[in-house]
């Protein structure tokens, strides 16, 4: 397998990657990522502190120099949720911002501030093609996150696939203020640019100025989630300078969630540029994309990329579960060959759980899921069974369900349907909030709170989700 990162090891002096003042080049980037990689050789998997800093980059691009599997924490993760992941895929080190102030979760490990320089030297060669790169932990309907293990041909295979569908080169200049620590912001958004030798500047914290500016200055991608293009279309009518700069990009790319069609005309009518959709998963990084030579229809996430087979199993009346097989698959869930075999059809497909139909021309459009059970808010995609596990640890909580609506903003957000232990005396809606943000992590917190006197069930017990509604 060639290098995942060609202008590496080839030390090239163009930018590779840009936080607010900081950049470095490509050349940078290997002399501070190969001497971090000399130490740690051998390390079994590595952690790092997903902060959306250069430090981040540099230590994920440094373990996967050395063929050693990164880990991304959340920083925002909360202390139940991060002891599990630390105890599924046991790192041996964890890198860090040197002022970062780590969790008590992460004090057994050895901890390596990551240097920002380096001497260029040798870089090693270039690991096997099914060798782990990447684990990364994803959130299902019940328990807690599953790390999907992802290995560097997934990775190449993707990279190289949205470089036929988007023409991406060395020439781009990417701009997204995405966290670092899942695939939309460091596979795709960080790992794609240096893969293709071109450069990333992360906004650090996303903000409509910061896309202005540095769309205005010369960048030509963009890559957001629906709740940042929201923002981005509640400003555009009367934000001439945001207008001019989205309408100069050569791309706009939304991913994670469904663009909502009012975003997305008040966008192009107000710049004459198309948001242009993608579809993936945490298991399958990227599985289709629309093209940036036009032909996509709105509402749709493009084609299957090439590469990927897909499938709708199960069709009626057009719609059917996607199930895909192809390069960019995952290895399996770490820990869990339960669940791994699970994910799989008898013949190889893996099942996606989304439901889908095609038009004539193969544009695959996203229907919804095919279990009740899984919340995409704000990009993130969100198991309720973790935060129902949560609020019932709650000595106010005697039983509770989640679900999801939908959100302009979000796409969707949280609701808890809570019966509280005295009905009386409830827990304080923000109270309960609270406790899911520390437990697990902000984003998974509820931003609507219902009490009831007792959840609906059916005859076997189970909780009639469909009927919580006020």
């Amino acid at each position: 397998m060639s290098p995942l990162f060609p202008s590496l090891y080839a030390a090239e002096p163009r930018e590779a990657v840009r936080f607010g003042e900081l950049s470095l080049t490509h050349a940078e980037l290997a002399g501070a990522a190969g001497s971090l990689a000399r130490g740690l050789a051998g390390a079994g998997r590595v952690a790092v502190w997903a902060t959306p800093t250069p430090q981040t980059v540099v230590g994920v691009v440094a373990a996967l120099v050395a063929g050693v599997p990164v880990v991304p924490l959340n920083p925002k993760t909360g202390e139940r949720e991060l002891t599990h992941i630390v105890g599924d895929s046991e790192p041996t080190l964890v890198l860090a911002s040197p002022d970062d102030q780590l969790p008590p979760a992460l004090t057994e490990l050895t901890r390596i501030d990551v240097p920002l320089t380096g001497v260029v030297t040798e870089l090693p060669p270039e690991p096997g093609a099914e060798s782990a790169a990447l684990i990364v932990y994803t959130s299902g309907t019940t328990g807690p996150p599953k790390g999907a293990v992802l290995p560097r041909r997934a990775l190449a295979a993707t990279l190289d696939a949205l470089q036929g569908a988007w023409g991406w080169t060395a020439d781009d200049v990417l701009v997204h203020g995405l966290p670092l620590f899942h695939v939309h912001g460091l596979i795709l958004g960080i790992l794609g640019p240096l893969r293709r030798g071109g450069s990333v500047r992360h906004l650090g914290r996303f903000s409509v100025e910061g896309v202005t500016r540095e769309l205005s200055a010369g960048a030509t991608m963009l890559f957001g989630v629906p709740t940042m293009y929201h923002r981005i279309a509640e400003a555009v009518g009367r934000d001439r300078e945001l207008a001019k700069a989205l309408a100069g990009a050569r791309l706009l790319v939304s991913g994670s969630a469904a663009l909502p069609a009012p975003d997305r005309r008040r966008i192009a009518e107000a710049t004459g540029r198309a948001v242009i959709e993608r579809y993936g998963m945490t298991e399958t990084l990227m599985l289709c994309a629309a093209r940036a030579d036009g032909g996509a229809r709105p509402g749709t996430v493009g084609v299957p990329l090439p590469g990927v087979e897909l499938r709708l199993a199960d069709e009626a009346d057009g719609i059917g579960e996607i199930q895909v097989r192809g390069p960019n698959l995952f290895s399996g869930y770490l820990n869990r060959p339960d669940a791994t075999a699970a994910a799989f059809t008898e013949d190889g497909w893996f099942r996606t759980g989304d439901m889908a139909s095609r038009d004539e021309d193969g544009q695959v459009r996203i229907v919804g899921r095919k279990a009740t059970d899984l919340i995409k808010s704000g990009g993130y995609k969100i198991g309720a069974g973790e935060i129902e596990n949560a609020l019932l640890d709650h000595p106010g909580v005697r039983e509770a369900a989640v679900t999801g609506e939908p959100d302009a903003d979000l796409g969707e957000r949280i609701v808890a349907w809570v019966v509280p232990t005295d009905p009386q005396s409830p827990p304080e809606k923000a109270e309960l909030a609270n406790h899911v943000a520390t437990q697990l992590s902000p984003h998974k917190r509820p931003r609507v709170v219902h009490y009831l006197p007792e959840l609906p069930r059916n005859d076997m017990g189970k909780i009639m989700k469909r009927a919580l509604h006020v």
